[in-house]
């Protein structure tokens, strides 16, 4: 029986003091950036996961900075071409926004598989870059309210 992706997920916004933003080029779709995001694990809380997709995606420990549940949620389709990780008939997705606070750029270690690039970019540029709707949004969130979130 197949194993399938629970449709809850997290996005972490990995941002420094004055408001670079980190963002990762898929690998699976070039040209697609992203902040650091992921499902959520049977058996995980949201924070856990959050943790987990920190370590797994760019090798930092959320222990060593910031890590806060800025507790935004945002339901969305999931896009067609991702629909075969979940059980047959979910078109939905609830994603949980976290933020990751880092004193300033520090180098990272991308997952190959998941990722071909990183790069940090003022705020302003990182909410034009990212292909998602709700990535955006908590960017400009993260530029309007600065360092509060």
């Amino acid at each position: 029986m197949p194993t399938y992706k629970k449709p809850v997920s997290v996005l972490i916004i990995v941002h420094t003091v004055n408001l670079q933003v980190l963002l990762l080029e898929r690998a699976d779709h070039p040209g697609y950036w992203q902040s650091v995001t992921g499902s959520q694990d049977q058996d995980e809380t949201l924070l856990q996961t959050a943790i987990r997709e920190l370590k797994e995606e760019t090798g930092l420990d959320a222990a060593c900075y910031e890590l806060t549940d800025w507790h935004i949620q945002n339901q969305y389709e999931i896009f067609q071409e991702w629909r075969w990780r979940y059980a047959p008939g979910i078109t939905q997705n609830m994603e949980h926004v976290f933020g990751l606070k880092v004193p300033r750029i520090i180098p990272i270690s991308i997952a190959a598989r998941e990722h071909l690039r990183s790069i940090w970019l003022p705020w302003e540029e990182a909410a034009e870059k990212v292909f998602s709707w709700s990535n955006a949004q908590a960017i400009r969130m993260l530029g309007s309210v600065g360092n509060n979130v």
